[in-house]
């Protein structure tokens, strides 16, 4: 009787109300990323009977690679097949699919830096989930800024109505963006009224809104800070757990870490200045072509193998 219910609720709900597209697009999205963060998962670890990364020639090809892919596919296959079905539904699944594969690797993008198991890589969570949090608000009904079809056709002061509440919503959105309230702000744009708390509470310390508001105002600032220990701290703790058990804990000191080439780069550059000064010391020419190896070696960060000698000989 369960499955007949649902199987019911599934025709008068979703096709019925011509939204099976937009049903296959967040299965393929949460399937997706659900998929592929397992799959990292398992590389991480290092276990035997999962395959690893995909590397022909040594390049390894990040899967925001197939999920460019997929969403041109879908992209340009409903622009093809006129929007018709069962096209529109077959693409809207492999439209879902590269969302997941594209936003899983979100950080990489805006950071051009591979940072997926880093602190900045928790960007790319984020992106997931906000995502698939406005997909689901599409499908059971909501719509942005609270326009609601029909609504435009009422009379002209109930029209000019609806402006006004659509344009108040999307400035406290603006507002509540800049104070550095992310997901109050892009959820407001759904949800009329959410985004009004955010707009009129407190800014974040970090935010472009504090920075420009609150350099003068040494008292709001001060109770911001405090509001940022006492509420946000526990917050950002919840969150970090989640996203953990999600995710993946990112790694402490990540090996492409900036800091850690600038000190490989340093230690390098020293390693061979004290290699010159050696054989300047003792009158030896070093050949020009280990030089310019040396060289390109340093400025790429790498590291370096060097010959050893053999044993000096004792003046008679």
């Amino acid at each position: 009787m369960q499955i007949a219910g649902l199987v019911e609720g599934y025709r008068e709900h979703i096709i019925a109300a011509h939204k099976q597209p937009l049903f296959l697009l967040l299965v393929g999205f949460i399937s997706s990323f659900v998929l592929i963060r397992f799959s990292v998962r398992m590389i991480r670890a290092r276990v035997r009977w999962w395959p690893g990364n995909i590397t022909p020639g040594g390049l390894h090809i990040h899967h925001m690679v197939f999920g460019v892919g997929c969403l041109l596919v879908a992209g340009i296959g409903v622009f093809a097949a006129n929007g018709g079905h069962p096209w529109i539904d077959w693409f809207g699944l492999l439209f879902g699919i590269g969302c997941g594969l594209v936003l899983d690797e979100f950080a990489l993008i805006l950071h051009l830096e591979d940072v997926y198991w880093s602190e900045q890589g928790r960007k790319s969570v984020d992106a997931v989930i906000l995502g698939i949090l406005l997909t689901a608000l599409l499908l059971t009904g909501y719509v942005p800024l609270g326009v609601v079809p029909g609504q435009s056709d009422a009379g002209g002061s109930g029209r000019w109505g609806l402006v006004a509440v659509i344009s108040v919503n999307a400035l406290a959105s603006v507002v509540a963006l800049l104070k550095g309230k992310l997901w109050t702000g892009l959820l407001g744009i759904m949800v009329p009224g959410l985004s009004w708390i955010g707009a009129v509470r407190l800014a974040r310390p970090s935010s472009p809104w504090a920075r420009w508001r609150y350099a003068e105002r040494p008292r709001r600032r001060a109770r911001a800070l405090r509001r940022e220990r006492r509420l946000h701290a526990r917050a950002d703790r919840a969150r970090t757990w989640v996203f953990d058990l999600i995710a993946g804990a990112p790694d402490k000191v990540p090996a492409h870490h900036t800091a850690t080439h600038r000190m490989a780069e340093a230690m390098a550059a020293r390693a061979t200045a004290h290699l010159d000064a050696t054989r300047t010391a003792r009158g030896e020419q070093a050949p020009e072509r280990g030089a310019d190896q040396r060289r390109r070696t340093v400025q790429a960060g790498r590291a370096r193998s060097y010959r050893t000698r053999g044993p000096r000989r004792r003046s008679p």
